[in-house]
């Protein structure tokens, strides 16, 4: 009898002592959804303005790709790695609030375009803006929730992305047609419906700021009973990590870690710049090409430097395999993911014929709909999988793979719109179980002060390689399997969707392999950086 009140002591002991999420938790969770929310309609709101912006800009549908692809996703890619850093060492809530009202000022002067040049610095923008927010998301979660419930607060904070893509086709057709039916020659300063519809996505933006400015930051690390002090001197890690992805400057860097590391960072530029000017030469695509080079110069350039100024860090992200094909499998997820998003109103609109303004209420409402069934429902089962086994939760992810084929090969081969609508609603819910799973997957794998770099780390997977080739990749097979009309080009858009169905062979190659390495890498996570 002592020895089972002894045992019924200790666990409740154990239970009073286990870190729990609060009401203010939830709260706080609640606030990053609607940020969230914003950060998805200022980043797909091009999607159903696509059409127009194409017609007035004279652009082809591999433009449009890169707009909606790489000339965001590298600056969000690139900014993402110091600013996570700078997540993980300074205020995330003021982080978060300053980053909020940089991406919704440069949405709005997206209103302002007048050619692809400016349209793409502006968009530029709105992708360093935007890398403030999952870096410090991720990681005020992470401090808000104890891990048993980290998959599903991360998977309702995800909810966000779909939310925000839905919202933004709905309102994006809504302001064109008011806009233009008032007034039919141009508005107020000569803009057109589509900039104005840039322009009131993006204003309320700067009022969500002020909001987020209030919440409490939490002690970081306290959820997992390991408090990480922040640093002393934030910025000035922040200007050196900034220092070591902005060219010319990243030579510098390398020249300060040794002759050697000068040349190999030198033959490595030499080699991206060579593979962009190939592929300049195949496709005429000089923004695509030149922005994807520069990405992954500048990423090799920062994950050297991370190496030799954070061994522990750079250990568990790029030295740990589970991580790297956990993140490139998901890669290849958000590919498809990225593509279907940016081009099914498009694609609803030109192939199919279907109004503007009808497309964009039922294809608003699936994304919303079946992505947030699909992250609430993927993470709680995700979750549910990893009490039962350390690498359950990749099981989720290669779900995320391997259903939606069969609904993007019927939806986008038929001619039926009710078809259409119901399979892109299908494609779209199960894609969209394995995002939580992935993310949580991820921050698993490091140490509590390593989760902003690790985030950072995770979206270069869904930025440079899904976001900057998805809606650029079906764009670009779209214009060479397509035809000249009148002297201008008319893309094929449904071969380029189909061949998104070429990527799930990879992606389940990656992550059989993380499946198989997760279990080890978690285990040994404080062994590793401690080693290193």
């Amino acid at each position: 009898m002592a020895e089972t009140a002894s045992e019924t002591i200790a666990a409740e002991t154990s239970a009073v002592q286990e870190p729990k999420a609060t009401g203010y938790s939830w709260y706080v969770l609640s606030v990053l959804v609607v940020v969230y929310i914003l950060n998805f309609i200022d980043r797909q709101i091009l999607s159903i303005l696509a059409v127009d912006i194409k017609a007035d800009l004279g652009l082809t549908d591999a433009d449009l790709g890169f707009l909606g692809g790489a000339a965001f996703a590298v600056f969000y890619a690139l900014f993402g790695i110091p600013l996570g850093r700078l997540a993980d060492n300074w205020s995330r809530v003021r982080l978060l609030s300053i980053g909020l009202a940089l991406w919704s000022t440069m949405t709005a002067l997206s209103g302002f375009a007048r050619d692809q040049l400016t349209l793409t610095f502006a968009r530029m923008g709105v992708g360093v803006g935007e890398a403030t927010a999952s870096p410090t998301a991720y990681s005020l979660i992470s401090d808000y929730f104890p891990k048993k419930q980290r998959a599903t607060a991360l998977a309702v904070y995800s909810s966000g992305l779909y939310l925000g893509g839905g919202i933004s086709l709905f309102i994006g057709a809504w302001i064109v047609k008011a806009w233009n039916d008032a007034y039919p020659g141009g508005g107020p300063l000569d803009l057109v419906g589509w900039q104005a519809a840039f322009l009131a996505v993006g204003i309320p933006g700067l009022i969500v700021a002020l909001w987020v400015a209030t919440l409490r930051e939490p002690v970081r690390g306290a959820m997992d009973g390991v408090t990480s002090p922040s640093s002393p001197a934030p910025f000035r890690q922040f200007a050196q990590d900034l220092s070591t992805i902005v060219p010319p400057f990243t030579l510098i860097g390398a020249w300060q870690r040794g002759p050697t590391a000068l040349a190999i960072n030198i033959g490595f530029a030499a080699l991206i710049a060579a593979f962009a000017w190939w592929m300049i030469g195949l496709t005429g695509n000089f923004p695509q090409w030149s922005a994807v080079g520069l990405g992954y110069y500048a990423v090799f350039s920062w994950a050297c430097t991370l190496r030799a100024r954070d061994s522990a860090t750079f250990r568990l992200i790029w030295g740990t395999p589970a991580f790297i094909c956990t993140t490139l499998g998901y890669g290849m997820v958000s590919l498809a993911a990225y593509a279907l998003a940016f081009w099914s109103a498009p694609y609803a609109e030109t192939v199919l014929g279907l109004p503007k303004q009808e497309l964009a209420a039922i294809l608003g409402a699936n994304g919303a709909v079946s992505g947030f069934i699909g992250v609430i429902v993927g993470g709680w089962i995700a979750d549910a999988l990893r009490a039962r086994n350390p690498a359950g939760r990749v099981l989720m992810i290669m779900f995320g793979v391997i259903a939606p084929i069969v609904p993007i090969w019927i939806g986008y081969t038929t001619e039926n719109a009710a078809l259409f609508y119901t399979m892109n609603f299908l494609a779209g819910m199960f894609g969209a179980t394995a995002l939580g799973a992935a993310a949580a997957t991820t921050q698993d794998l490091v140490l509590p002060r390593m989760r902003g770099t690790a985030t950072a780390a995770f979206f270069l997977g869904t930025t440079l390689v899904g976001l900057s080739f998805g809606p650029y990749m079906v764009g670009q097979i779209s214009d060479l399997a397509g035809t000249v009309v009148n002297g201008q080009p008319v893309g094929d858009l449904r071969t380029g969707i189909l061949s998104l169905i070429g990527v799930a062979p990879i992606a389940l190659a990656l992550l059989l392999y993380a499946y198989r390495a997760v279990p080890a890498a978690e285990a040994t996570i404080v062994e590793r950086a401690g080693g290193a």
